[in-house]
């Protein structure tokens, strides 16, 4: 096996084609983060924490965490205030293969009406999976990117969100997650984007070099691929087979509007049948003018105010284009350009080819 890895060193080290590498193409099945969750409370805000009337929950976790210490309040102490205490969610990722020992980032969020988080300290905290079990440990002082100031007048301001932070490495990992990384004779390759192209591209060229029947496409989204048994030939094994280029597949032929910013992007191999269009705005104007009806001297009659409207049309010219079979995307964008279409403009043609059939792409609007 290292003679093997030795081999791929060198044909790595040869080149290769200007392609993707393996490890940008797919990821290994089993080898994945992992979500974190808590509840925990932060304290020494300046006066911008919950409001225990409208959260009693804050107040409830509060003793709680008191009676843990031994002290009790009194059920004769009255509506205890708290303003400088926040209840708090905390979320962080778990890395695959992270050790018991390490630390992770971690972000506090308010679920109460506190104000901010502004100079407040998250009191330990521990971090459950779905499983229920413990993972981690956080606490730690919160760095928080917004802030909000208020007048005596109710004047206010607020710049960001200052009810949410971050620790950067306020949580201390307990216990490990297995990941099957070291188990059976076999890895799973997953693709991010499946494509069959893609998938058949990876089994030939593992195959090519590794032998026959070392790779084999499940489907197009995963491939299976022979590996060691030893954990340390594995990551050899890993290291040099992640770094291979693999010519991925074309993606479907797409455009993409997002018509709240008028954002077009057109994607490869976007095509026109052929097709005639015409682009054009009328501009229909009227405007009042009235004027003032003065009768004659001796006439009896009255002065009044008549209307008058005058109504004018004005379309403004535009060229028709025309697009020939198999236009391709360059020749889109010039004949779009020479008509002087703004983006809503070519919203509304490319719309209207995709109706007509002529639209050789899967058209999405976000």
């Amino acid at each position: 096996m290292k003679r093997l890895i030795t081999a791929l060193c060198l044909l790595l080290a040869a080149g290769g084609a200007q392609a993707e590498r393996l490890k940008d193409l797919a990821s290994i099945q089993g080898v994945r983060s992992n979500q974190l969750i808590g509840y925990g409370l932060v304290v020494g805000l300046n006066g911008t924490g919950d409001q225990t009337t409208q959260t009693p929950f804050t107040l409830q976790t509060f003793n709680n965490m008191l009676a843990q210490f031994g002290i009790k309040v009194p059920a004769n102490s009255g509506n205890v205030q708290l303003k400088n205490v926040a209840a708090v969610s905390i979320h962080a990722d778990l890395p695959p293969f992270a050790k018991p020992g390490q630390a992770i980032d971690v972000t506090i969020s308010s679920i109460g009406n506190a104000k901010s988080l502004r100079g407040g300290s998250l009191l330990m905290t521990p971090l459950k999976g779905i499983d229920g079990n413990v993972y981690a440990i956080a606490q730690g002082n919160l760095v928080v990117g917004g802030f909000d100031a208020e007048g005596s007048d109710g004047s206010k301001i607020t710049v960001n969100v200052p009810s949410s932070g971050r620790i950067p490495s306020g949580a201390t990992v307990e216990r490990p997650v297995p990941s099957g990384f070291d188990q059976g004779n076999f890895l799973t390759l997953n693709l991010n984007r499946p494509d069959f192209t893609t998938a058949k591209n990876i089994v030939d060229k593992l195959n090519g070099l590794l032998g026959p029947g070392v790779a084999q496409a499940v489907d197009g989204g995963s491939v299976r691929v022979s590996a060691p048994l030893d954990p340390n030939q594995r990551v050899d094994y890993l290291s040099v087979i992640e770094n291979l280029e693999i010519e991925a597949g074309q993606a479907v032929a797409k455009v993409i509007i997002n018509s709240r910013t008028g954002t077009i992007v057109i994607g490869q191999n976007v095509k026109v049948q052929p097709a005639a269009v015409t682009h054009g705005s009328l501009t229909v104007t009227i405007t009042e003018d009235p004027i003032v009806s003065q009768p004659g001297a001796f006439s009896g009659g009255e002065t009044a105010v008549v209307p008058r409207s005058r109504v004018s049309a004005e379309q403004e010219a535009k060229p028709m284009f025309k697009f020939g079979p198999g236009t391709t995307l360059d020749e889109i964008v010039r004949a779009v350009n020479q008509v002087g279409a703004a983006p809503s403009d070519l919203m509304a043609i490319l719309e209207a080819l995709k109706q007509a059939g002529a639209l050789q792409a899967d058209l999405i609007v976000i």
